[in-house]
């Protein structure tokens, strides 16, 4: 009988392999690497084979000969599932919608955080009885994230963010449509036009930028927060709390 999670772990990065089989052992969380490889097409072959004796697997975005999603998107088109993770450093909105499109249950940046992969791990491969909280508690979560990144409430941006973050999350396909479909029924709801939201969006993003607590933003968006680098884009920003609700309340 399993005791542990076992997850099947792609990287061709040895030593962040070694790292985590590592922390994974010692620190006994529960979690263990029974299996790794460093490109794409021994991952396939191996999750072809085998994929019923992982319970999920930690995939890196860009390896040798065949990508990360690509494997997935192989895998998928033989209807085989299994729950799994895109790990990367790019932060792009594009990406995040083809994983979805693909059906990957978190998009996590690197450098990751152990303690935190660890958590992320557990809740996908826990949650599948797990029901939908209802909408009152959506929006208290909503709130309470934009709170925790230091986003002032009574500017006109916050509010249209939060809109944009429960539609976004009711309906993900929103992802590929956020000039054609967000903005314009956000505009709808408050009588204003898209132009309009689409700058109040940014500004509200820069202030929490400004404000915001450093830890809880490298926490979300990933540890290459820079305060000089270019900040999120309107869509990257939404899309990833979006996807961070997803993950902790489904």
């Amino acid at each position: 009988m399993k005791t542990k999670i076992q997850v099947f772990m792609v990287d061709d990065n040895k030593d962040v392999v070694t790292e985590v089989k590592k922390y994974f052992s010692s620190k006994n969380v529960g979690v263990e690497i029974v299996g790794s490889c460093s490109n794409g097409e021994d991952a396939l072959i191996e999750l072809k084979k085998n994929y019923e004796s992982y319970d999920l697997v930690l995939m890196d975005l860009v390896i040798p000969k065949r990508d990360g999603l690509s494997v997935l998107e192989e895998l998928k088109k033989e209807n085989i599932n299994i729950k799994s993770i895109i790990t990367t450093c790019i932060n792009s909105v594009d990406i995040i919608k083809k994983c979805m499109d693909v059906g990957v249950n978190y998009y996590m940046l690197k450098p990751y955080n152990l303690d935190s992969l660890t958590d992320i791990i557990k809740r996908i491969v826990n949650n599948q009885n797990k029901t939908r909280i209802d909408n009152k508690d959506l929006q208290q979560a909503i709130t309470n994230l934009l709170h925790s990144l230091g986003m002032p409430s009574h500017i006109k941006g916050y509010s249209y963010i939060r809109d944009s973050i429960n539609l976004m999350y009711n309906k993900p396909s929103m992802l590929g449509a956020i000039t054609k479909e967000l903005y314009p029924e956000i505009a709808n709801m408050y009588d204003t036009t898209s132009s309009r939201v689409e700058r109040a969006i940014r500004h509200a993003i820069e202030v929490s930028w400004t404000r915001g607590d450093y830890e809880v933003m490298e926490e979300i968006f990933g540890h290459s927060v820079d305060y000089d680098r270019a900040k999120p884009t309107n869509s990257e920003f939404i899309a990833t709390l979006a996807d961070k609700l997803r993950l902790e309340i489904h």
